[in-house]
C-alpha cells in the first residue's frame, strides 16, 4: 500500500499529514483554516487520497505559514508515499468547469520541480482567507512532492469557484498521474531509469 505519515514541526507550526495514494477519498482535515480545511476535503475527495491533515499554526498572525507549511508537508507525504514511482502513469491532466470558471491542470510526476501559476483570483480575500495563499500552497506541494504542476484558467469566475476549481481538478490530474499503469508496473516511467 502507497501511504506515508508525515510530520512537520517548525517554530510557526505543528503538522501531522496521513495519506494513502490508493484510498477512497476520506478525509479529517482540521488546519484552523476553514476554507483550507474545504479545499483539502475537496482535494481528498477528487483524488480519491485518503487524507489525514493536523495542524496548529499562528493563524493569530496569519494564514500564511499554515497554509504554506501544509503545501509542503502535502508534497512531502507524495513523494513519500510514491517511493521510486515504479508503474505510475506519471502524467495527469484535467480540465474541470466549475459554474462560469474552467481550469486546466497538468502534472508531470518528473522529479523536478516547477509550478505554472496561471490563476488570476479577482479578489484579495475569500471570506478571511487570503487569496494570494493559493499559489504559495502549491509551490510549497511542488517543491517537496518534485513535479511539474501547471494550473491555468481557461474562463474565469468568482475567486471561491476559481480556487475550488483547482484544487478538484489538480487532485484529478494527481490521481491519474500515481495510478499503476498495469501494462509498465514494474518500471519506472523514464528512460532515465530513475525519477
Amino acid at each position: 500500500m502507497r501511504t506515508s505519515q508525515i510530520n512537520r514541526n517548525t517554530a510557526e507550526t505543528q503538522i501531522s499529514i496521513c495519506l494513502n495514494l490508493d484510498g477512497s477519498g476520506k478525509s479529517e482535515i482540521a488546519t484552523g483554516c476553514g476554507f483550507l480545511d474545504h479545499m483539502l476535503t475537496l482535494f481528498s475527495r477528487h483524488g480519491r487520497f485518503d487524507l489525514t491533515v493536523r495542524c496548529v499554526g499562528d493563524t493569530q498572525v496569519d494564514y500564511h505559514h499554515t497554509v504554506e507549511d501544509i503545501g509542503i508537508a502535502l508534497g512531502t507525504a507524495f513523494s513519500q508515499a510514491l517511493g521510486d514511482k515504479r508503474g505510475i502513469c506519471r502524467y495527469g491532466d484535467t480540465m474541470l468547469p466549475m459554474d462560469e470558471a474552467l481550469i486546466l491542470t497538468a502534472v508531470d510526476l518528473s522529479g523536478r520541480s516547477f509550478l505554472g501559476f496561471d490563476l488570476p483570483i479577482p479578489t484579495q480575500k475569500v471570506g478571511e482567507f487570503d487569496t494570494e495563499l493559493v499559489e504559495e500552497f502549491w509551490l510549497g506541494f511542488v517543491r517537496k512532492a518534485e513535479c511539474t504542476l501547471h494550473i491555468k484558467e481557461l474562463a474565469g469566475g468568482n475567486s471561491h469557484h476559481i480556487i475550488e476549481g483547482a484544487f478538484k481538478s489538480a487532485a484529478r490530474s494527481l490521481k491519474k498521474a500515481v495510478l499503476i499503469d498495469p501494462v509498465y508496473a514494474d518500471e519506472i516511467p523514464s528512460t532515465k531509469g530513475v525519477l
